[in-house]
């Protein structure tokens, strides 16, 4: 079976990253119109690929933020239907480890879904601690192109080297990798300033997408270092991060004002500016609006360099991912 339409990525995505966080601490069924209505307005501005994972919303919820999403896509009518892109990615669980529990994890997506998974990406690197699980996962990724279940196929957490030798691998079987997926903002520059992927990837033809573009909400401006903090891990975090982005913050601050724009917009928009893809996550009406307002203009070059300089300073970064490799 071939291709039957080449696989085409939109700006800017509407990750559902946070659907999946949210699903899995404290998902009730009344939040399904208003997450109906989220995913509503993207379309209807044309924000038209969501990013989701197999591992979003398991256990009791049985693969929930796949089967909403699916929902959502099938009874969506309106402008930029056909345009609607939907990725997932798969995990590398311990238990899977041929090609073919991949190709397996790709159809009970589609299942779910109710439809084909456009993009189907490897959730994460198993380098750092079973690199010997890799190689059958990587050929179940390329086999589900080959035979005509998925439009694209991309990866996430890999690093440069990874990246590189993947991309040889699945040169030598003619099938592309259309994007990578990496923890990237103004306080998560590390795969491009010092891996140097944004480069590797302009080089490859490869699509970088930037999840966690908000830095977990410490980049909207919405928390201060008196408090109050989200609950949890999240909470310890912000307490150990804040004090030391201060200037960043500022800055940030002093822009999204001179634009009339909120911080988290700049954000995005500075994301944008990078030639990545970001992924924001949005739980409400409310959240969609504001990222969607980060489309349509564009940071001046001096702005950008006031924020990389701002970036490059600050005294804190974000943990990276456990999962990145190098």
């Amino acid at each position: 079976m071939s291709i039957s339409q080449e696989l085409s990525l939109p700006r800017m995505g509407c990750g559902t990253w946070a659907w999946g966080n949210q699903l899995l601490w404290g998902y009730d069924e009344s939040m399904d119109a208003q997450l109906q209505a989220v995913f509503n307005l993207c379309v209807s501005n044309g924000v038209t690929l969501f990013d989701t994972g197999d591992s979003y919303g398991t256990g009791r919820l049985n693969g929930r933020s796949e089967l909403l999403l699916g929902k959502f896509s099938r009874e969506y009518q309106g402008v930029n239907q056909e345009n609607i892109c939907i990725a997932t990615k798969l995990a590398a669980y311990p238990w899977r480890w041929t090609r073919q529990s991949m190709i397996n994890a790709c159809n009970s997506s589609a299942q779910r879904l109710g439809r084909n998974v456009d993009l189907v990406q490897m959730h994460w690197s198993t380098a750092n601690y079973a690199p010997w699980q890799e190689e059958g996962l990587l050929a179940g990724l390329a086999d589900l192109y080959e035979q005509g279940l998925v439009k694209g196929v991309g990866l996430s957490n890999y690093g440069t080297r990874r990246l590189q030798r993947v991309y040889q691998k699945f040169s030598e079987r003619g099938v592309p990798i259309k994007t990578l997926q990496v923890q990237y903002s103004l306080l998560s520059t590390y795969p491009v300033t010092q891996l140097g992927l944004k480069d590797v990837c302009d080089e490859l033809g490869i699509q970088l997408i930037a999840y966690s573009p908000l830095a977990l909400g410490i980049l909207t401006g919405k928390y201060s270092e008196k408090g109050p903090f989200p609950r949890g891990v999240r909470g310890l975090l912000f307490r150990q991060l804040l004090p030391g982005v201060r200037s960043l913050l500022q800055c940030l601050r002093n822009v999204a004002e001179s634009r009339n724009k909120t911080m988290s917009q700049v954000a995005l928009n500075w994301c944008i500016a990078k030639g990545t893809v970001p992924i924001p996550g949005a739980k409400s009406v409310k959240q969609a609006q504001e990222n969607i307002g980060a489309l349509g203009w564009e940071l001046d070059s001096g702005e950008i360099a006031e924020l990389d300089k701002a970036a490059a300073s600050s005294d804190k970064k974000m943990v990276q991912n456990i999962f990145q490799t190098k």
